[in-house]
């Protein structure tokens, strides 16, 4: 299996979890053995209109006898975009290893990843030859606002006009809607924006969460009386602040806990990271990977004048947690 070494560093060991159920292929030209189903997205988030649409897609598959591929881009590229642009990106809503978890959860045989910096410079011929043509896919499943290519000036007309000529077919995927409005990533963005998890969690059809594995941090919250478990972020997360939260150990045990996501601006912290004091837990959490779900907005990060401060804030936001998650 090929893989890139410097695809984000929360993939770690090419999900060895879930290899044992599907395969991750990566680069603009892997070698497909059999024919396939492609459907192509972002997937961030792998949300219920995400979910719908692998439905469509794993149905389409099986129905031809097809293994079912999904074709992701790294980085994103709304994310490649504001990069070249000077701006902040779109706050991710998973991972990429958090999504190829959850893609394979539903049934995908391959998730196949391409660096997006390969593709945008490509003319839409040029795409449908090497990324459907040349990779032996024998069904292809887009929305009608896919776009694609060079100046995004692919679109389903050219699809479909390639599709008639041969060797693949071509099916569109139907748009989903909850309370009369599209099922979208940036939608679940607003809505984690302002701490609503509940409408989040009716968009994903399931809780928001966010994981990562433990590493070694500056070790002040222990100093503090309150020992964290530090894992690092990739960019900039959808949510900032204190929470209170449940998190889930890679044994499956859960424990109630107080969160702070954002960049320590007390003791001059600079990337992002998520923080977690587990409440009752007695235990070493080095190199465990821990999943964190927010239920409860406690407060905003802020700049503390010192320790002392920083400490008696750390007690009372602890307390109000411990409160938020009996009632």
């Amino acid at each position: 299996m090929a893989r890139w070494d410097s695809v984000y560093s929360d993939f770690d060991s090419a999900i060895g979890f879930v290899i044992t159920v599907m395969q991750c292929v990566f680069g603009v030209a892997p070698q497909f053995s059999s024919p396939h189903a492609l459907t192509i997205g972002n997937f961030d988030g792998v949300h219920l209109g995400h979910q719908a649409v692998i439905a469509q897609a794993k149905a389409a598959a099986d129905e031809r006898g097809l293994p079912l591929t999904v074709l992701v881009f790294e980085p994103q590229p709304k994310e490649y975009f504001a990069k070249r642009r000077h701006q902040l990106p779109p706050p991710r809503l998973m991972s990429l290893r958090d999504k190829v978890h959850a893609l394979s959860e539903l049934g995908v045989d391959c998730v196949w990843c391409i660096r997006f910096q390969r593709v945008q410079p490509m003319e839409a011929s040029e795409f449908v030859d090497s990324l459907i043509e040349r990779a032996n896919v024998k069904h292809l499943i887009v929305g009608d606002d896919f776009r694609f290519g060079a100046d995004r000036k692919g679109d389903f007309v050219y699809l479909a006009e390639r599709a008639s000529q041969g060797p693949f077919s071509l099916e569109q995927c139907a748009t989903h809607e909850l309370d009369g409005a599209r099922i979208s990533s940036s939608r679940i963005r607003d809505r984690l924006s302002v701490s609503d998890f509940e409408g989040a969690q009716a968009l994903l059809g399931r809780p928001f969460s966010m994981s990562g594995r433990v590493v070694y941090g500056q070790q002040l919250g222990r100093k503090l009386g309150f020992p964290t478990a530090n894992i690092r972020l990739s960019g900039h997360p959808p949510i900032s602040g204190v929470f209170a939260c449940h998190v889930t150990l890679e044994d499956g045990a859960q424990y109630n806990a107080v969160a702070n996501v954002g960049t320590r601006p007390t003791v001059d912290g600079q990337r992002a990271s998520l923080e977690v004091y587990l409440h009752d837990f007695n235990g070493v959490l080095y190199g465990q990977r821990l999943t964190v779900i927010p239920l409860f907005f406690i407060r905003p990060e802020q700049k503390f004048e010192g320790v002392q401060a920083l400490s008696a804030q750390i007690a009372e936001d602890n307390a109000r947690a411990r409160d938020l998650l009996l009632t």
